[in-house]
């Protein structure tokens, strides 16, 4: 639906008129809503309510009006997919917010407009704001959307803090003749937060890993809360893909959800300077800040020469750290370094030639990628191990590994910014032999395995400071790390060794169907009043296929607030600092072509990949659907280049210009003086012949 241009001589946008007849609002709503016995026993239970204060109303709207709303949606509006670093869902076009259309589009969702206007009646703002003493709400300013989730869709953890929001609500559409099951999904989970102590000695909420409510969609429920800024966290949880999808009524999650905002100038209520207030509080800007305070994992780096101890016996006498000062050679792999990198890696990329292939690449691209990056001993080894930790936990764990079973691994936090197991290396030296302990502690911080970094990176051995190196595992239907930029002013290596050993993460057809979007319909077989089948038809634009997420990416940021680099000065991944500035979370969108990708990989087994990442360079890992086969696992490292490492890659090529320069400026300056000889000797004969 094509919104209505404005006629001439009127280019004044159309707005739209609330109903301001009480009688014809109040019976839109169940029969007893605006009882003061009703409205005080929802207060109490509002004040009452964990993690956080909020009211879940059932059967709020008339269930005529309701199904005539949800056929108006299912027949005039269109659903494109979007996917960001936070969200899977499905939202309409023209019709993200109703408040932007015109009377002519809106002449075709009258009930649709009802609804809305009884919603952002003076009468409901006023129960709402009795309900949950937020104060008062605008009435006109309204927001609502209408979205949709299918299978696969999410929206993860956020606190909804931004701009002049008051008051967060959900009205669900979901199918009513197919009455939605608590095991499907799409679940709106309420977080908990304990309070911390800042280094300014200030009190902080800081929302626990897990949600404590889930409160399962229904026809007709709303669902509200004040939006309070570092507490209101909440998410969406996944609609759960199923192979009886029609016998299900398609799991198709509709609802219409929004904000009652803050009173706005010239309205009863308006609060000087309060919007401004919880703007700095926003989620979304604690996102984009360096403070990291009670982020856990924290990064903990250490230097690659630090005394330390070789869990394998086997590769112990192996490996003697000789430091920096004592290599014998820094340009090469030692006999001494090769006799210890073997016992983990594929010969063939500790040979001098592929080496130098590798570090012309990364020169040229920064990104390297290999397969098959582990020997197939050690890697027959691991992949048996991830096996056995995927297949115990289907079932009882043994008593005798529930210690230093991956299941016990700490949990990364908080979740409005990440959520996965980890393990770091300092709790690995304490805990069993296991082939992803030995990699932490034996493998990535020896100096063997810093040399060779630096030679297929073409960077000096002594150039690499320190690194921080964890294990991760990002857990079917629950894990993620969102998007956060890189604020270094030194571009840092950074490097995935993925060890996930389940199938199907990348579709068929490669990056060619990364794009293959194209409109289709959610078609549900429905019976009517006890006539015959009919077809309720969703339109929406999504892909072909389950995708099963768990990618990490690396995307362009906001060159102006992330600081980003041009392109002259750009020594990390293509493109950084050469596009426009993009959307900090959106990453995929059909009907977006230029979407600010500059690498990504998707889970496999025993693949390396490396990246150089450049100030401002946004990095994110995909939520793990359900769906997938099994979970992501990873080793990830981060380290730190000393500005001086970049004088082999930049300044080196810098130097050898600057001498050409000068060559071509003596070249020239013997030019001009053979031309003034020349010029001379021309003025002589010219003399002589005059």
């Amino acid at each position: 639906m094509k919104r209505k241009a404005p006629e001439d001589g009127d280019s004044s946008p159309k707005r739209r008129v609330i109903s301001t007849d009480d009688s014809d609002i109040q019976s839109t709503f169940r029969s007893d809503l605006f009882e003061p016995d009703t409205r005080e026993a929802f207060r109490e239970s509002y004040r009452s309510s964990k993690p956080y204060p909020h009211a879940v109303v059932s059967s709020l709207i008339q269930e005529p009006l309701l199904r005539s709303v949800r056929q108006e949606i299912t027949t005039h509006i269109h659903f494109t997919l979007k996917e960001t670093d936070i969200y899977r869902i499905h939202q309409s076009g023209d019709l993200a917010n109703l408040s932007n259309l015109d009377a002519e589009s809106l002449k075709h969702l009258p009930s649709l407009v009802r609804l809305r206007d009884a919603l952002y009646s003076s009468e409901f703002r006023e129960w709402v704001s009795a309900v949950t003493g937020a104060g008062k709400v605008s009435g006109t300013k309204t927001d609502m959307a209408v979205n949709v989730y299918t299978p696969g869709s999410y929206l993860l953890c956020h606190d909804d803090v931004i701009g002049s929001r008051r008051v967060s609500y959900i009205l669900y559409l979901t199918d009513p003749d197919h009455p939605w099951q608590p095991e499907w999904g799409g679940g709106l989970r309420l977080y908990p937060t304990e309070i911390k102590r800042n280094k300014a000695g200030e009190q902080v909420k800081v929302p626990l890993a897990e949600h404590s409510l889930n409160i399962p969609p229904s026809f007709g429920q709303l669902s509200f809360f004040a939006v309070r800024p570092g507490e209101s966290y909440h998410d969406v949880e996944e609609v759960y893909h199923s192979q009886n999808l029609e016998e299900d009524g398609g799991r198709i999650r509709m609802a219409i959800s929004g904000w009652y905002h803050i009173p706005q100038e010239g309205e009863d209520g308006f609060e000087q300077g309060m919007e401004q207030e919880q703007a700095q509080k926003s989620s979304l800007a604690q996102l984009k800040s360096t403070s990291n305070e009670f982020d856990e994992p924290r990064l903990v780096f250490r230097h690659f020469d630090e005394p330390r101890t070789v869990m394998d016996s086997r590769a112990a006498a192996r490996e003697i750290d000789p430091g920096d000062d004592l290599d014998t050679d820094d340009t090469i792999l030692t006999e001494q370094d090769l006799t210890f990198l073997l016992h983990y890696m594929t010969p063939s990329y500790l040979t001098p030639d592929m080496i130098e292939q590798f570090a012309s690449s990364f020169v040229d691209m920064s990104v390297l990628q290999l397969e098959e990056f582990f020997n197939a001993r050690f890697a027959a080894e691991l992949k048996d191990y991830v096996h056995k930790v995927e297949s115990e936990e289907k079932h009882a764990i043994p008593e005798s590994s529930r210690d230093h079973h991956p299941s016990t691994w700490r949990i990364a936090r908080p979740p409005h910014k990440q959520r996965y197991a980890y393990l770091q290396t300092a709790e690995a030296l304490h805990r069993d032999h296991c082939p992803i302990s030995r990699i932490l502690a034996d493998l990535i911080h020896s100096h063997a395995f810093k040399k060779w970094l630096a030679l297929v990176t073409g960077l000096k051995t002594k150039s690499l400071i320190r690194q921080s190196a964890i294990a991760r595992r990002f857990r079917r239907g629950k894990d993620y790390a969102l998007a956060n930029p890189y604020q270094g002013e030194t571009p840092r290596l950074e490097f995935t060794i993925s060890i996930t050993s389940s199938e199907g993460w990348e579709r068929d057809g490669g990056a060619d169907d990364e794009d293959d979007s194209k409109p289709t319909t959610a078609k549900v077989q429905k019976q009517a009043n006890g006539n015959a089948a009919t077809t309720e038809k969703i339109q929406v634009s999504s892909v072909s296929g389950i995708e099963f997420g768990g990618e990490e990416v690396y995307m362009a940021g906001d060159e102006e607030e992330d600081g980003l680099p041009n392109e002259d000065d750009s020594k990390s991944l293509p493109n950084v600092g050469k596009k426009p500035a993009h959307d900090p979370a959106i990453y995929k969108a059909t009907d977006d072509e230029d979407d600010g990708i500059l690498f990504a990989s998707s889970p496999g087994w025993n693949k390396f990949s490396m990246v150089l990442r450049d100030k401002g360079t946004l990095r994110f890992v995909k939520y793990v659907s359900q769906a997938a086969q099994g979970d992501r696992w990873d080793l990830k490292g981060e380290v730190e280049v000393d500005e001086a490492g970049w004088d082999g890659i930049v300044g080196g090529d810098a130097e050898e210009s600057d001498e050409q320069d000068d060559e071509d400026d003596d070249l020239d300056e013997d030019e001009e003086e053979d031309e003034e000889d020349a010029d001379g000797d021309q003025a002589s004969h010219d003399e002589d012949e005059d």
